[in-house]
């Protein structure tokens, strides 16, 4: 992990550039049984006018109410939602389909087969992904965020068949994340992968590329963008 800056700037130059949702997950939360930070939130809230979807730390109604009360737009769940599947459920009816994300962190393990991981994706469960995207679906989850653990951070391009194999299974949108490093690489989770919406982030924070760059070469190669 490496400190880039402040998450307010950060935003606001990413809704200046195109955005169009800004995903904010307190990686430390989970592992570190802490709450979220919703001092953050607030402050990035306060800045953007576009979608801000935000997980870690969220166990409960209660601490996705403080989260949506603090700003966000979307709460989005992982452990918390392994340990109590019904987590998905009592969301979807409080705060609706559209407010409840499933953050699916999942890691290869065989010829098409991946396994659940929570903590941050340092922990297996030992479950079945795909059979757990099916599962959440039917909870009520509005839309997965699906990270491949095995390519997060390696900026050699997202899990494709990771990606591919829970869109197949599932109706509702599915977000990949986790490993873009070139702009081929979000090409290629938005077609072949057949993702909805890629999420980045080392390749904006440090400036490899801006999300008007990303957008025009998704354009110019006929992937509809907004």
């Amino acid at each position: 992990m490496k400190e880039v800056g402040d998450p307010a700037e950060f935003a606001k130059r990413y809704e200046k550039d195109g955005a169009d949702e800004l995903v904010l997950l307190d990686i430390t939360a989970t592992p570190e049984n802490k709450p979220t930070l919703l001092e953050v939130v607030r402050r990035v809230s306060s800045v953007i006018s576009i979608p801000l979807a935000v997980g870690g730390g969220i166990r409960s109604v209660d601490d996705a109410r403080a989260v949506l009360d603090a700003g966000a737009s979307k709460v989005s769940v992982n452990t918390a939602a392994v340990r109590r599947p019904e987590l998905m459920s009592e969301l979807s009816r409080e705060f609706g389909k559209e407010k409840t994300v499933c953050a699916i962190d999942g890691k290869k393990i065989g010829e098409n087969k991946w396994e659940v991981c929570i903590n941050g994706g340092m922990k297996p469960t030992g479950i079945d992904m795909i059979e757990w995207a099916k599962r959440v679906e039917s909870l009520g989850a509005g839309e997965i965020l699906y990270t491949g653990v095995h390519t997060d951070g390696t900026q050699d391009g997202y899990d494709i068949e990771g990606t591919r194999a829970i869109a197949k299974a599932v109706s509702i949108p599915v977000i990949a994340s986790g490993g873009a490093g070139k702009l081929e690489h979000i090409y290629d989770t938005l077609t072949a992968g057949r993702a909805d919406a890629a999420l980045a982030a080392s390749v904006f924070h440090f400036g490899t590329y801006t999300v008007k760059q990303v957008k025009d070469y998704l354009r110019e190669r006929g992937v509809e963008v907004r």
